[in-house]
């Protein structure tokens, strides 16, 4: 089962006031599926870190995954759960779309459609997880999993995972 952003980030304010937050960060790359997104969610991390320093960031493990890089700061700042929610599933949605812009002939604007279109699932997604624990973690996409791991050996590739 791999730990969705959403579970990352939501699970991260809760756990820095007892010193788990190390724990979280190995449990969200341990269940990043692949040598090359877990990798991709490490130089994410660091990069979310980085950008947010200007605003102060707290203590953080060396190694700290995206989505729990998101939820630290945001509750940090007291960046309400539900509203950090929303604005990491609009940005991973953003993600895909900027993506399939680049890959297919979709066009910015079209993209922009496809985000617009997809914004009652984004809210849908992120109020699913208003009452979420690390119990609830969990999740099943052996498709995509096995798809990632055999595009880290692919010699022509357009994007790094």
């Amino acid at each position: 089962p791999a730990m969705t952003g959403v579970e990352g980030l939501a699970a991260s304010d809760t756990v820095t006031a007892d010193g788990r937050l190390t724990d979280l960060a190995e449990l969200a790359y341990a269940t990043a599926s692949g040598r090359e997104r877990q990798s991709e969610s490490l130089d994410q991390g660091k990069a979310f870190m980085l950008a947010a320093a200007p605003w102060g960031v707290p203590a953080a493990p060396e190694r700290i995954p995206y989505p729990v890089a998101v939820g630290l700061v945001a509750g940090a700042h007291l960046v309400p759960e539900d509203a950090t929610a929303v604005a990491y599933v609009q940005a991973v949605a953003s993600n895909l779309i900027s993506a399939a812009v680049r890959l297919v002939p979709l066009g910015q604007t079209a993209g922009l459609r496809v985000l617009a279109a997809l914004e009652p699932v984004i809210r849908a997604t992120a109020a699913a997880t208003k009452d979420a624990t690390l119990d609830d973690l969990g999740g099943c996409a052996f498709r995509s999993d096995l798809a990632a791991m055999r595009h880290e050996t692919q010699y022509t590739r357009l994007f790094r995972s």
